[in-house]
């Protein structure tokens, strides 16, 4: 129960991460002045690397201890687990194309608008409901 429980902390690290970060987004691109841009560089710098990325390391760390010490063996015939591994997979990558748009914004080339930006902070909701539903009533 100790993996399981650092596991969902660290859950709910990264995506506190993944909620706020394309929120800086938004009010990075929509912001005129200077020192606001530097400002919301940092602040997105400072999530991306010392929140959200350690968060998902230690969230995929202990998931997959779980899946190699039990879970593996006790639903890896399981559709549910399978498309659970494969979500994860996307929402890794969905966090690598943030630290595109980081890497982006803080070089000031930035093509997306802050529409954009709203609409891809929606992007996590999605992951979230599909994945915490599969884990608890694994369906299939």
């Amino acid at each position: 129960m100790w993996l399981k429980a650092f596991h969902l902390i660290f859950m709910v690290t990264w995506f506190a991460g993944l909620f706020y970060l394309p929120r800086l987004f938004v009010y990075h691109t929509m912001s005129a002045d200077a020192v606001s841009v530097e400002r919301f560089k940092i602040m997105e710098r400072k999530l991306y690397f010392g929140i959200m990325t350690p968060g998902m390391i230690l969230t995929l760390v202990f998931g997959l201890w779980m899946l190699h010490d039990y879970a593996w063996e006790a639903y890896g015939d399981s559709g549910w687990l399978r498309v659970k591994l494969f979500l994860i997979g996307l929402l890794v990558g969905y966090h690598a194309l943030c630290g595109k748009w980081l890497r982006d914004l803080k070089y000031d080339r930035n093509g997306h608008s802050h529409i954009f930006f709203r609409w891809m902070n929606e992007v996590p909701v999605l992951f979230l409901f599909a994945i915490v539903l599969l884990a608890t009533l694994k369906p299939f």
